[in-house]
C-alpha cells in the first residue's frame, strides 16, 4: 500500500441537513477513495478517507467548502488506520 494514507476528519459548522455526506461520498467516489462518512450527534460530520496521499489531501481541502448550502467552520484531520471496506459508504 505504498503511497496510500488514511485520515480521520471532523468537519464542524452547518454541515448536517445540507447534503454534506452525499457530497463527500460523491467526491470520494470520483477520486477512487475508500472509507466512510457519517453525521455525529453534536452536529459535526466525521469521515475516514483512504487512498493515494494527494487524492486524500485534495478531498480534505475540498471539505473546507463542501456542498453549496454548507457553512464549514473547521476541518480537523488526523492519521488513522485504513478502513475495512474497499468502497466509500455513508454510515448514518
Amino acid at each position: 500500500m505504498t503511497g496510500k494514507i488514511s485520515r480521520h476528519i471532523r468537519v464542524t459548522g452547518r454541515v448536517q441537513g445540507v447534503a454534506y455526506r452525499a457530497w463527500t461520498r460523491g467526491q470520494a467516489q470520483q477520486a477512487g477513495l475508500s472509507g466512510w462518512v457519517q453525521n455525529e450527534g453534536d452536529g459535526s460530520v466525521t469521515a475516514l478517507i483512504h487512498g493515494p496521499e494527494a487524492d486524500v489531501q485534495r478531498l480534505i481541502d475540498a471539505c473546507w467548502t463542501g456542498p453549496g448550502a454548507a457553512e464549514v467552520r473547521d476541518v480537523q484531520s488526523e492519521k488513522a488506520a485504513p478502513p475495512d471496506c474497499s468502497d466509500f459508504r455513508i454510515l448514518r
